[in-house]
């Protein structure tokens, strides 16, 4: 038990010193009042793996993410499981640069890389099964709200490194949408214990406003939850 202490208090630390926003402070004041007999509430974090399945030659782009979950149970070992992934940005890199109409720009650039990085608002709304009281499995349909996608642009011809960020936010729609399927393990039979494991998105529709150019995003999301005033305080 002590030792499960000290790896909350280091993952805490940690989803602090990466982002202090308004949904982490809600779930750390909040969380005894969100949860109940029937609803555990937490936080959720980890890496995620993401690639745009239409583009040849891109490459796999890492990221941190950062979120909330609940569990709502249905049945005795049956949930809906939800929540938002508030800090998550899919995408891919090791992509060709393009012009963008500027010559010395174009001319820097045009042997350099480019990123597409795409932050958005995940929401999975998932059915979510246990079995033997620590390991779960989970599938259903994910809505995404994407917001200030950006193009990185990276060259090393001169001799360093030079960056350049471009907002795309036009040559995207806001909606994303698609579906997600995961296993889970738990450290503890208890009802509501800290968890880890993967989840696999992908995405059902083009998100890209390019006709020229066709964005279908998916990743993978290695994940630890914890459960947030889910124990009873001792007097």
């Amino acid at each position: 038990m002590r030792n499960i202490k000290k790896v909350i208090a280091i993952f805490i630390m940690v989803l602090f010193t990466t982002t202090i926003n308004a949904q982490v402070l809600i779930t750390l004041l909040f969380g005894e009042k969100l949860n109940s007999p029937k609803i555990e509430f937490g936080l959720e974090g980890g890496m995620s793996r993401s690639y745009i399945n239409d583009i040849s030659g891109s490459k796999g782009l890492n990221a941190f993410d950062l979120g909330f979950y609940f569990h709502i149970n249905l049945m005795e070992n049956s949930y809906i499981s939800t929540g938002v992934r508030v800090k998550s940005s899919v995408g891919a890199t090791g992509m060709s640069t393009y012009p963008i109409g500027d010559a010395d720009f174009d001319t820097l650039y045009q042997h350099g890389t480019l990123t597409k990085k795409i932050p958005c608002f995940y929401v999975p709304i998932m059915w979510h099964q246990r079995f033997n009281k620590k390991w779960y499995v989970e599938a259903g349909p994910t809505l995404g709200l994407i917001y200030k996608p950006n193009d990185i642009f990276e060259t090393s011809d001169l001799g360093g490194d030079l960056s350049y960020t471009r907002e795309v936010t036009d040559e995207y729609k806001r909606i994303d949408v698609g579906l997600s399927g995961g296993l889970g393990y738990k450290f503890s039979q208890e009802i509501k214990s800290m968890s880890v494991g993967v989840t696999y998105y992908y995405s059902l529709v083009d998100v890209s406003n390019n006709a020229d150019v066709t964005i279908k995003n998916s990743a993978f999301y290695f994940f630890l939850k914890i459960p947030i005033g889910a124990q009873p305080k001792s007097q």
